[in-house]
């Protein structure tokens, strides 16, 4: 019965506790040199690093977890009244900048695709924006897919937005400043100024992960304390804001997971991998940035928001970023929470349908010319 209730083996102390230590002086030389975010990039890009020449560095998922909850909690309280209509509103022009995204995601495989000569499909469930463990997953399932192409395009990616995003919103050509007070977190609250008040949403905030993770939902952790926080708060009970002691751990805990996902000695030809990865990362990215600027102009966002509200990593570093920088919460979290159901439920039957077609008409194809 003891060894159900043991989240973190104890083998895995030391381990953690080096790992932690490298994470810990990525934050310090971050905040030295001033990096954007610099409790989620400097940890990631020490461990990075790090992992190259420490080899038995490891950070547990149940940590990820509680970082994920906490940014969930955090991008709920913005979900107001007011910010919920506005979404509704926004609604078609959300679904026409997801189909554009991803439509643009088709285009870009396929040049990579040539270039690189890698097989489409593989490089095109590498390309999907938003959804790294649902592809993967899909990869898995059907035939002729190399998952291990998928899984560093995947990761590579997401990385690369996570590294390139807050220093573009930082960067002069959108011109924000960091830090200062938000509606959901704030250096002038303390951790004891939380309770009783957040005790309440405790129990809702497990209970919405657990019919999540019932239902087969993505991202349990994320989404279910987005909508308990945002349904609570739309009947009248706003939870109170974390300290931004509390964000800055959560950054920690996930920037540190998110740098040991990519174990570059386990990857063949690095080299040409990693700049297929990159040159795939840049297009998406240059792409999302130029419908993001098209967003901003035409329903007068702010360029952060739109940028954000578009980029195509994860919703929990968005909603970090966005948090940081003061932008409309609640439209990058609508942006990215549609792109993610829609990832999820559409696009995985649909890739199913299209690589089946593929790979019949290729069939056709190969017999026709041996015949």
């Amino acid at each position: 019965m003891r060894k159900k209730l043991t989240s973190i083996p104890t083998a895995k102390i030391i381990p953690i506790l080096k790992t932690a230590a490298i994470a810990l002086l990525g934050v310090s030389l971050a905040l030295l040199t001033h990096l954007p975010i610099p409790w989620l990039l400097g940890p990631l890009l020490a461990v990075l690093v790090g992992g190259r020449f420490v080899h038995d560095l490891y950070w547990p998922r149940i940590l990820r977890d509680i970082a994920i909850i906490v940014v969930g909690y955090s991008i709920g309280l913005s979900f107001t009244k007011d910010a919920l209509i506005l979404i509704l509103q926004q609604l078609p022009l959300i679904f026409l900048m997801t189909i554009l995204i991803i439509a643009f995601c088709f285009a870009l495989a396929w040049v990579v695709s040539k270039i690189s000569g890698i097989d489409y499909p593989t490089i095109l469930i590498g390309s999907i924006p938003g959804g790294l463990s649902q592809m993967v997953l899909l990869a898995e399932e059907i035939k002729g897919i190399n998952v291990s192409v998928v899984t560093f395009l995947q990761v590579s990616r997401l990385m690369m937005i996570i590294l390139f995003v807050p220093m573009l919103v930082f960067s002069p050509i959108i011109g924000v400043e960091q830090g200062g007070d938000s509606p959901i977190h704030s250096p002038t609250v303390k951790v004891v100024d939380l309770f009783p008040d957040l005790l309440f949403f405790i129990p809702v905030i497990a209970a919405a992960i657990h019919l999540f993770k019932k239902w087969k939902l993505p991202t349990p952790f994320l989404v279910g304390p987005i909508f308990a926080a945002a349904f609570l708060g739309l009947v009248g009970y706003q939870g109170p804001p974390l300290p931004s002691l509390i964000l800055d751990t959560s950054q920690f805990m996930l920037g540190t997971y998110i740098g040991l996902l990519i174990k570059p000695d386990k990857i063949d030809k690095k080299l040409e991998m990693t700049g297929l990865a990159f040159m795939s990362g840049l297009f998406l990215l240059l792409g999302s940035f130029a419908l993001s600027w098209i967003l901003a102009h035409g329903k007068e966002l702010s360029a952060a928001t739109s940028l954000l509200s578009l980029a195509p990593g994860g919703m929990d570093q968005m909603g970090i970023i966005a948090a940081e920088i003061h932008a409309d919460l609640s439209i990058v979290a609508g942006f990215q929470l549609f792109r993610l159901f829609f990832i999820f439920f559409v696009v995985p039957p649909f890739l199913r349908v299209f690589i089946g077609y593929l790979v019949n008409r290729q069939t056709v194809e190969s017999k026709r010319s041996s015949s």
